[in-house]
This record gives C-alpha cells, sequence and structure tokens, in this order.
C-alpha cells in the first residue's frame, strides 16, 4: 500500500487510531478525522510519524451543517499538497456515537436524530463524495457493531443506525463493483477502548463478557483494525457487500449442554 491513500473518520482515539497505525505501517498515507481533540489526533499522527509513516489531521464534527464538505475540502488539499494529485484509495467510516437514551420506552426525538447524522448520514453522503477521488482498487470500509445481531438493552437506536450502514454497503456493492470498488462492513463486538475502560476493568464484567465469548477474552482495537487492513489490500479484492463478524464470536449460544 505504499502508493495508497486512505482517509479514516474518528481516528484520534481507540479503533480508529489502530486503524490509522495499521494502514499507515502497510505505508499508505492516512488522513486522520476527527470531531474535535486536537491533542488526540496530533498523538495519532505523532506516534505514525514516529514509525516511520506518513499522515494528516482533519478537524470537522459530524452531525452539524457543512460537515462532510469540511471533510472533503481538507482531504483534497492535503492529499494535493503531500501526493500532486487528489486521489483516495481507501475510505474507512469509523466515527460514530452512541448516545442512547434507552429502549423504545426512553429514547428522545432529539438523541435519535443525532445518533443517525452522525452514525448514517455523515458516512452516506461522505462515501458519495468521496467516490469521484476514487478508481479501481478502491476501498470502503464501513464500521458496524454486532449489537445488530444481539439485543441489548439501552441500545436500540444505536443498533438501528448501524444496521443502516449494513444495509447501505449490500445495496451499493453492485454500483460500486462496476468500477472497480469494493465495499464491506466490519462489526465488531465488546472491545477495549477508552469508553470502554472503565466497565471493562471490573474484573466481574472481564469475566461475564470472556464467559460469553467462543474467543474468551474481551476484544483490542488491534483486533479489528487487522481486519479492515487486510480489507484495505489487494488480497481482499474478491470481497464486496459483506458484514465481516469481528465480535469473536460473541453470544453464539451456550457452548457446552448438560
Amino acid at each position: 500500500m505504499t502508493t495508497r491513500t486512505a482517509l479514516v473518520t474518528g481516528g484520534s482515539r481507540g479503533i480508529g487510531r489502530e486503524i490509522c497505525i495499521q494502514l499507515a505501517a502497510q505505508g499508505a498515507l492516512v488522513a486522520v478525522h476527527y470531531a474535535g481533540d486536537d491533542a488526540a489526533a496530533r498523538q495519532t499522527v505523532e506516534l505514525i510519524e514516529a514509525a516511520g509513516g506518513s499522515a494528516f489531521p482533519i478537524r470537522a464534527r459530524f452531525g452539524e451543517e457543512g460537515d462532510v464538505d469540511t471533510v472533503i475540502t481538507a482531504l483534497e488539499e492535503g492529499l494535493r499538497e503531500r501526493t500532486g494529485t487528489a486521489h483516495l484509495d481507501v475510505l474507512v467510516n469509523n466515527a460514530a456515537i452512541n448516545d442512547s437514551a434507552g429502549g423504545i420506552d426512553g429514547e428522545t426525538p432529539e438523541a435519535f436524530d443525532r445518533l443517525f447524522a452522525v452514525n448514517v448520514r455523515a458516512p452516506f453522503f461522505l462515501i458519495q463524495r468521496a467516490l469521484p477521488l476514487m478508481g479501481a482498487g478502491g476501498r470502503v470500509i464501513n464500521i458496524g457493531s454486532g449489537v445488530t445481531r444481539i439485543a441489548l438493552p439501552g441500545e436500540l437506536a444505536y443498533a438501528m443506525t448501524k444496521a443502516a450502514m449494513a444495509t447501505l454497503t449490500r445495496n451499493v456493492a453492485n454500483d460500486l463493483g462496476a468500477r472497480g470498488i469494493t465495499i464491506n462492513t466490519v462489526a465488531p463486538g465488546p472491545t477495549r477502548t477508552e469508553r470502554m475502560a472503565a466497565f471493562l476493568d471490573h474484573p466481574q464484567a472481564q469475566a461475564a463478557i470472556a464467559g460469553n465469548q467462543a474467543i474468551e477474552r474481551v476484544g483490542t482495537p488491534a483486533d479489528i483494525a487487522a481486519v479492515v487492513a487486510f480489507l484495505a489490500t489487494d488480497a481482499a479484492g474478491w470481497l464486496t457487500a459483506n458484514v465481516l463478524d469481528a465480535t469473536g464470536g460473541t453470544y453464539l449460544g451456550p457452548k457446552r449442554m448438560g
């Protein structure tokens, strides 16, 4: 991937940061999108550069007017400055929020609308705007969630947004395939990110999660990023329209009978 370019949304921390690092390690020039934490984004870029890679930051808060325009304008400028063209090879739609106010009884219109604005509307139109920059061999990789197949309390609206991304993936695959571009969704399960750390640090929580996993441990950002990095390569050129379950086998059913 030494001649490739990538845009990773939500790349300043957690799974997004690790995706940026792994793509850069393969040689890609990575545009690190982030919402507002300048220090975290700067640290991601510095980690990449310290390892001999190349990256630059793009700041834009999804869910606000002109969000996608801001990203695409900064992306084109950054790519031209560093490569001479605004060609994009890999788009990773990772940025998302999980601000559900509850299930069907507790959700509010405001929280619901914001979830869909950030988790569905922004990546939908980012794909639309990024496609003119992509050519044959391009990759669109969406980050979904294992909650689309698991009913978890309080996750309803969030799960709906991730199901929408899986539907988007399958529905546009034919159009993109005709251009030599693949599109897939990676669905993580319980993953040790900064947001989840406080919960996962409790031994009981770790034991409960591991007990419901085929692979008996909590996932890491590196686990998810490795799947994304593979999908970005030429070796994954025959995979499209898929939702790749990257949960470690979460909630597959009873492990032993009797």
